[in-house]
């Protein structure tokens, strides 16, 4: 794959933002802006190397002697076979097959360690895998919700709104994929509307349709009227998330559209979503070797269409509320098994997305942050590289919160910071700083503090650190509150990034053309 950014013709490399911007220690200053964080603290290693070993021993077996069924697309199923597949008829439209130990870990070999997602803003584009991680907006809620309004079903203008607040958040490097259902427009149309809205209100990387083939298929046209047939022949400019039907179903929707994604060389995210105790072993060490196995043979077809494609390995772990049956998220077992899972991607040399920024909570108080916190830490600690729902996740996925986002931003400029470790110099020991007036003086004005009082602490844009008598003398106003004020100046003070006239009138006309051969469906 060949993605250097000079390989974009220049009349497509047109953007704002300058070369791109060092990624060291981005946590530290508010003002600096990057594409994407480099890791400067190791990732957890939470098994030991004889546990990992059974995980994937037990993955295998779930491959071998259970199988995959694949469901409505005998060309992906042949494409299984001759690759050495075991092949079962279910019926007329469905297949299990089985793969012997180390078989698709064969096939995954070819799958890239790492690849640069280029975004039309070339400063902005993004690299996935290695020690690179990428913070992305929460993705598929049907519903949104804010302070005045409540809880509604989501709009194009709520979509939108969604892109310019990730746009204009520094701590976001990915405008994510579908951050809420624009219910308003018909299923079968929406999809034009969701990447054109990407197009225009963001020069970040993002992802496409899944929901069908064909919705795939235009989703990657349009990027060819954005970047070009030909650099998108050879870059990788967009992504599908694609999940599994668990427990061990691939349906035809899915591989189809996996299919479409690697035939175009674009990457694809392969995420079971797992829920323990229902489609699931409940028991974390189970989860884990089922979500290795779904994951590891979607990402294989990949490989098999064209080898190279890029793919990320993928892992959604959640848990129940055994009592009712309710699904909970941001519990500690789906966190410590996202470390595993880090271990076991970091193992095939693969690319890994993980956790998330994930909450049942109804409102954006304490126990959506709690919740929040448990598993964002997990995705970080674990080694993810691209991490999906950083911010605005609420009611269980159900609904997209602007408040919520607000909060989860401000959360991911700390750990910008946190991810960028501790630098150990001459300089940090700071032993001058110490030294220079003595015992018993205060440092606020020695040189070593003037050299770095604005980039020592993350700064957040959110928090409240004055003395209770200020806070209460301004009228005690909650983060909440403070998240409500924020995203309304946010959209306020929102200015779109420049788009060339003519490729914007040129998707335009695809979109419209697309949708006039189109009754509505909306189902």
């Amino acid at each position: 794959m060949v993605d250097e950014v000079e390989a974009r013709p220049a009349s497509r490399r047109r953007g704002r933002g300058g070369e791109r911007a060092r990624s060291g220690a981005p946590g530290q200053n508010p003002h600096l802006e990057v594409p994407f964080i480099t890791r400067g603290i190791p990732p957890y290693d939470l098994a030991d190397p004889e546990g990992l070993a059974r995980i994937e021993a037990t993955a295998d077996r779930i491959m071998a002697e259970i199988g995959i069924e694949f469901r409505e697309d005998p060309e992906t199923v042949a494409l299984f076979r001759k690759a050495g597949g075991t092949v079962t008829g279910l019926t007329a439209q469905s297949w299990n097959i089985r793969f012997e130990p180390g078989l698709i870990r064969e096939m995954l070999r070819t799958a890239p360690a790492r690849f640069t997602q280029h975004a039309r803003n070339a400063a902005r584009s993004v690299e996935i895998g290695g020690d690179a991680v990428v913070f992305a907006p929460s993705y598929g809620s049907p519903f949104v919700m804010d302070l005045d309004r409540g809880r509604r079903y989501g709009t194009i203008e709520d979509f939108a709104n969604f892109i310019k607040l990730g746009q204009s958040s520094p701590w976001l490097h990915h405008s994510g994929g579908t951050i809420c259902e624009p219910t308003d427009i018909a299923v079968n149309k929406r999809h034009l509307d969701m990447v054109l809205s990407h197009i225009r209100y963001s020069d970040r990387a993002f992802l496409g349709s899944i929901t069908a083939p064909e919705r795939a298929a235009d989703s990657i046209e349009m990027c060819r009227i954005l970047f070009g047939a030909e650099f998108v022949e050879k870059n990788c400019v967009i992504m599908g998330n694609f999940n599994t039907t668990s427990p061990l179903v691939m349906d035809g929707v899915s591989t189809r559209g996996i299919r479409i994604y690697a035939e175009a060389g674009q990457g694809s995210v392969h995420v079971p979503f797992l829920l323990g105790g229902a489609v699931s072993p409940l028991t974390m060490a189970g989860s884990v070797a089922h979500s290795l196995a779904e994951s590891m043979v979607s990402c294989a077809l990949t490989q098999l269409v064209r080898p190279g494609a890029p793919v990320v390995l993928g892992s959604f772990l959640s848990s129940m509320a055994l009592r009712s049956g309710s699904p909970t998220f941001g519990t500690p077992e789906p966190a410590l098994g996202s470390l595993v899972m880090g271990q076991l991607a970091r193992r095939l040399n693969m690319p890994l997305r993980c956790a998330g920024n994930f909450s049942t909570s109804k409102l954006p108080d304490a126990q959506s942050m709690q919740q929040g916190v448990m598993s964002m830490m997990s995705a970080v600690q674990c080694g993810a590289n691209f991490v999906l729902h950083s911010a605005g996740f609420l009611d269980g996925l159900l609904s997209m919160s602007y408040e919520k986002f607000m909060l989860d931003t401000d959360l991911c400029g700390a750990l910008h910071g946190y991810l960028a470790g501790i630098a150990i110099d001459e300089d940090t020991l700071a032993f001058d700083a110490l030294a220079e007036k003595g015992p018993g003086e205060h440092l606020f004005s020695t040189a070593h503090t003037m050299r770095h009082y604005k980039t020592a602490y993350y700064d957040s844009a959110l928090d409240d650190n004055q003395p209770w008598e200020t806070w209460d003398e301004q009228g005690g106003i909650d983060a909440a509150t403070r998240a409500n004020t924020r995203w309304k100046a946010t959209l306020a003070a929102y200015e779109a990034p420049w788009l060339d006239p003519g490729i914007d009138a040129a998707l335009q006309d695809f979109v419209e053309r697309k949708k006039a051969t189109m009754a509505d469906a909306w189902y």
